[in-house]
């Protein structure tokens, strides 16, 4: 436990719950009748609003993206290395706002919230949600915080298909898009990961076919699966084998199946923590959203056409040894932006820890995404 923040901290934060009384159509063409979104805000906003920077999480993320919540917390929020005095996301200029989406099990409505129509659990019934209903969702939360347009919405990987899907759905909304490790749509390898995290977490016994919480159960198995089968994805090889090679836990093979490798350890680990702290339900819904996200479809498959209604100006950033996002993906969204004549700069950053490292502060990566958003801060106070 810290005896005193960091100076370059947002400092002790706490959550809010915002409640929306007026229904949300959902492109499914289901209806929510009403929802909650937790939020956290860092900074402050000024006079005419113009400071505002929205903060879009990545598959398993959620509001809590910078400061502490307790003096006993020993973790910042997710991205606390991006967001703060002096950071890229500097709160001394920018008012940011985190949140969790629809869908997501950290207080947002979602399938373990209560479905008013059956007094019990969503669950299963939760409706399949998409890039496109969190950006609405996104809006009436700015509509309720007095923010007519955002200086920047900002997001890695899944976010930043919201923040592409921002400027496309509210160009008038949006000055500045920061789409970090991302791509337009998933390579049919990338769904086929999801599928099988999702087959891993509906094969599991204590499924029960998406109502385990009416049966007292969590489908553990299925998610530590899940989680491994994707945290494997979002390493480089490089990164693995720098961080484990082949060292044993012992020093002699045991000729079993127990986890012998320091590898093998380590993705149990990380499959068993998440397993105690995610949903299932909202896994399914999350993965789901990914494979559905593509706004080119809707103009014949031409993505530049489709990047034809945004206004505002783009930051894209890949990593050298993203194999999930490949730097290829964000090439492809670049030209398609040329294309169509918007404002864009690019960088691909040299950096080993495959798609993860849009989480990790690489000097080259915090000067570049630094430099960006210095700019916007300059162009709020002139």
């Amino acid at each position: 436990m810290p005896d005193s923040l960091p100076p370059d901290s947002v400092g002790l934060v706490q959550p809010q719950t915002l409640h929306f009384p007026e229904p949300l159509t959902l492109a499914c063409g289901q209806a929510l009748p009403n929802y909650d979104l937790v939020v956290e805000t860092y900074g402050e906003l000024n006079a005419d609003a113009s400071n505002a920077v929205l903060i879009c999480h990545a598959l398993s993320g959620h509001h809590h993206a910078a400061g502490f919540h307790s003096m006993d917390e020993r973790k910042p929020g997710w991205w606390d290395s991006c967001i703060g005095p002096g950071k890229p996301i500097d709160t001394n200029h920018f008012f940011v706002v985190s949140l969790n989406n629809l869908g997501g099990c950290h207080g947002s409505t979602g399938p373990a919230s209560i479905n008013p129509d059956s007094g019990r659990a969503y669950g299963p019934d939760f409706p399949v949600v998409t890039v496109k209903d969190w950006v609405e969702s996104q809006a009436r939360l700015a509509d309720r915080l007095g923010i007519q347009q955002w200086a920047a919405v900002v997001g890695g990987s899944l976010g930043g298909m919201q923040a592409l899907q921002w400027s496309l759905s509210f160009p008038e909304r949006i000055r500045h898009a920061v789409v970090i490790a991302s791509t337009p749509r998933l390579t049919a390898q990338n769904i086929a990961f999801n599928e099988v995290a999702r087959k891993a977490i509906t094969s599991d016994p204590d499924f029960h076919d998406g109502r385990y919480c009416e049966h007292d159960a969590v489908p553990r198995r299925g998610l530590m699966l899940a989680r491994m089968v994707g945290h494997i994805t979002y390493l480089s090889d490089a990164s693995m084998g720098e961080k484990f090679g082949r060292e044993l836990r012992e020093e002699a093979y045991k000729f079993g199946y127990d986890a012998e490798f320091q590898v093998e350890s380590y993705l149990r680990y990380q499959g068993e923590r998440f397993s105690e702290t995610f949903d299932a339900n909202t896994y399914l819904l999350m993965t789901r959203a990914l494979d559905y996200f593509d706004p080119a479809f809707e103009y014949g498959n031409d993505l530049a056409k489709a990047l034809t209604q945004a206004r505002c100006e783009f930051l894209v950033l890949s990593f050298s040894t993203d194999w999930r996002f490949t730097p290829a993906r964000s090439e492809e969204l670049v030209k398609a932006m040329i294309a169509a004549r918007r404002k864009v700069s690019y960088a691909e950053i040299d950096a080993p820890w495959g798609h993860d490292a849009f989480l990790i502060p690489t000097p080259r990566y915090m000067d570049t995404f630094t430099a960006y958003m210095s700019r916007v801060a300059r162009e709020v106070n002139a």
